[in-house]
């Protein structure tokens, strides 16, 4: 078996299973060779019934008696599956919703069982485990024979009608068991089976990317070692390490992965600055007239950052820089003192925004530094009318425009440009991959703004053939938001201050998850809402409704009256997440806040708080919350640093769901976690480095295996990545 090889042919899946698993992402043998536990259960110590507690995981030997299929009731549909578990010292319940019949079929092939699962407390009395997981045991086998013995295994069948596995003796039952996440419908039980048949069948096949030399030095484990222990650990393994994936198995898996990506990283760089790129030299007169133009000083971090990119621009090397700031620190700033070197190079610059409200926003500001300074500055977005935008396009193919601030219609095949060479895209994320390309060419210095911080760690691991700069400062004057989290009982005390506010003509927005009202959810919703709060609580007030459902010319419409104070309450959903300045807006309520994400409610936050004057957020929350968004919640209260939010955003969800919300084209680990790994992280930049210093082509015979992962498993992600 090799291991691009498809599924089903690994033991235990068959064409049916494969196709289900490939549903799920699981394509060759490698993915399964690589789907690692994500925990261990430790069954190694049995305990007696008389022992237990709620709460408990618990693994127990003894017999399983009173099977009964009970029909499920109500919505729900299927049968649930109740039997009695028992051993010298008392009986407890085993439940089983789903895949009832499966599970009663497995129940007869055994007298004997070993049960793990968690101990809750049984609605009339006693003790039960639900969902628990069972292995039949065989009786006879003494604990010396168990490892040695299959007893029966080609005269036994199991309730499938295949032949059964030969059954354990309880001593080798009892052990530490890998638990996967089960991302089909698979048992779970099933899922392990399946990955450890392609363990056994395949992991000698799978090579190494990190050279021997590094490998020694580092003290890493053959892969093939590596993969078997972290499938299989043996009891005599430091559980502590184990837990913490801190194993020396781990480590090395690990490190293949961090190891490999930072090379393909590194590499993208170096490609990079071999390209021959526009040289365009600092212009310190052009910089300095306008910031005495304007009313205020810019802050050490916006000055840092413009010389950082000054310097980038003077290079003959394309620019490829992204600058992170949190929502205020003056990244508007910062991109038209890059368009006044480009400028005074002689280039056009083009400014990108995702949506037209905030493109309009961008002119309006730049036109009102450009007057003072003599740039000709031009608007260019979708709903200009047909004879503007066609002026607007003569005069940059014509060389006649210095400056153009757009959408997506800055990419479109009638825009040509007479001399691009900056282009500036804001909130880059939002914007695909090939729009980002469209946009630059091939000489173009590019600039990429957002206002959506993310950790240092992860940038360094995102972008890491990027420049990256911090606006970790914001302007003089700007008061933080002042952030509580309530409770609903709480709401009415809320709306009456909101109407204070509205009635000292100040501005509010109340957010909702849901733009209506559903059947399967009881989360209040953003339309409902709206028309409620109209009739009720800011009767007399303007409210208005705002969500994705929407065409663009009814939000542009929407938010249009709202900056001009037509609407005094704008109730929506989180399409407003990046939306325009509304600086008379001094209140954020956010709905159901405990369904939102860290980086999403500090992102709605930032809509208000920019009037100067005090301003809060409220987020209005369920009493009944996980553990996980109470301490969201608790940092929003606790800190307005953006950065301080992403890294603690990444700690709570983890990278793994951190990255699903990130654009298509970054690479998935399998091994590496970027919060827990952030030490290993650093090793892989160190040694990736060096090794590039000594083989910057991979061309010697160590690297071979290096240079075949690269290109098999991240070639067209770290491709894409170069774009953002």
């Amino acid at each position: 078996m090799k291991l691009d090889d498809t599924l089903q042919y690994v033991k235990g899946v068959g064409p049916k299973r494969a196709e289900m698993l490939e549903r799920s992402g699981f394509k060759t043998v490698e993915d399964l060779l690589y789907h690692l536990p994500f925990r261990y259960e430790d069954r190694r110590k049995i305990v007696r019934i008389r022992d237990v507690r709620p709460g408990d995981d618990a693994t127990l030997v003894g017999r399983i008696s009173a099977v009964r299929d009970i029909p499920m009731r109500r919505r729900r549909r299927g049968s649930m599956l109740q039997a009695v578990f028992s051993d010298e010292s008392g009986k407890l319940g085993l439940v089983w919703f789903h895949q009832a019949g499966f599970f009663k079929k497995k129940l007869e092939e055994a007298n004997l069982w070993l049960v793990h699962g968690r101990i809750e407390a049984a609605r009339r009395g006693g003790w039960q485990i639900v969902h628990p997981e069972v292995e039949a045991l065989d009786e006879d086998l003494d604990d010396e024979e168990s490892d040695e013995r299959e007893v029966g295994a080609e005269e036994r069948k199991g309730h499938d009608g295949t032949p059964a596995a030969p059954r354990a003796s309880a001593a080798s039952a009892a052990k530490i068991v890998p638990v996967y996440q089960k991302p089909t419908d698979l048992p779970v039980a099933a899922m392990r089976k399946i990955v450890a048949g392609a363990v056994e069948s395949s992991a000698h096949l799978a090579k190494s990317v990190v050279p021997p030399t590094i490998r020694k030095k580092l003290d890493l484990l053959p892969l093939d070692r590596a993969l078997h222990e972290v499938h299989f650990p043996s009891n005599d393994i430091d559980a502590a390490a184990l837990v913490a994936f801190a194993t020396p198995s781990h480590r090395t898996l690990i490190f293949e992965e961090l190891f490999a990506l930072q090379v393909g990283m590194m590499l993208r760089r170096i490609a990079r600055k071999k390209i021959p790129g526009i040289a365009m030299p600092p212009a310190p007169k052009r910089v300095a007239e306008f910031f005495a133009a304007l009313p205020f000083k810019p802050t050490k971090a916006q000055i840092r950052v413009i010389g950082e990119i000054s310097a980038d621009m003077a290079a003959s090397l394309p620019m490829n820089r992204l600058v992170h700031g949190d929502v205020g620190s003056g990244k508007t700033l910062v991109a038209f003192a890059a368009a006044l070197q480009a400028m005074a190079a002689g280039h056009q610059v083009a400014v990108m925004a995702p949506t037209e409200l905030l493109a309009e926003q961008h002119f309006r500001n730049m036109a009102e530094w450009a007057e003072s300074l003599g740039v000709r500055i031009s608007l260019l977005t979708g709903s200009l009318r047909a004879g503007a935008a066609k002026d607007a396009r003569a005069k940059l193919a014509a060389g006649d425009m210095d400056l153009v601030v757009g959408t997506h219609a800055l990419v479109q095949e009638t825009t040509e440009f007479a001399k691009l060479g900056l282009a500036v895209i804001d909130e880059q994320h939002r914007f695909g991959v090939m729009q980002r390309a469209a946009l630059r060419g091939p000489t173009t210095d590019t600039l990429m703004l957002t206002a959506t911080p993310i950790p240092r760690t992860l940038s360094l691991t995102l972008f890491g053939d990027l420049d990256v700069s911090f606006l970790d400062e914001m302007p003089p004057g700007r008061v933080p938001v002042s952030t509580r989290v309530l409770r609903p009982s709480q709401r009415e005390r809320l709306h009456e201050r909101m109407a204070l506010q509205m009635k000292a003509g100040r501005q509010c927005y109340i957010v909702y998850p849901l733009i209506e009202e559903s059947e399967v959810s009881d989360l209040a919703d953003a339309t409902s809402a709206a028309e409620s709060l109209q009739k009720g609580a800011f009767k007399g007030f303007r409210v208005g409704l705002l969500h994705g459902r929407m065409k663009a010319d009814e939000k542009d419409a929407v938010m249009r009256r709202f900056k001009a104070g037509e609407i005094h309450a704008l109730v929506a959903t989180t399409v407003i997440e990046v939306g325009i300045d509304v600086p008379n807006a001094t209140i954020m309520v956010v709905e159901h806040a405990e369904r939102f994400g860290l980086a999403q409610l500090h992102q709605l936050r930032g809509r208000v708080g920019r009037g100067g004057g005090e301003s809060f957020c409220c987020l209005v929350a369920s009493e009944e919350q996980s553990p996980d968004a109470i301490e969201r919640l608790r940092v929003l209260e606790e800190t307005t640093d953006g950065f301080a939010v992403a890294e603690a955003d990444l700690r709570i969800r983890g990278p793994g769901e951190y990255l699903g919300t990130r654009q298509a084209g970054v690479p998935a680990f399998r091994a590496a976690n970027l919060v827990r790994d952030a030490e290993l992280l650093e090793v892989a930049r160190r040694e990736a480095e060096a090794w590039l210093a000594r083989d910057q082509e991979l061309a010697r015979p160590e690297s071979g295996e290096l240079r075949r992962a690269i290109e098999r498993r991240w070639g067209e992600k770290l491709a894409l990545a170069e774009v953002g």
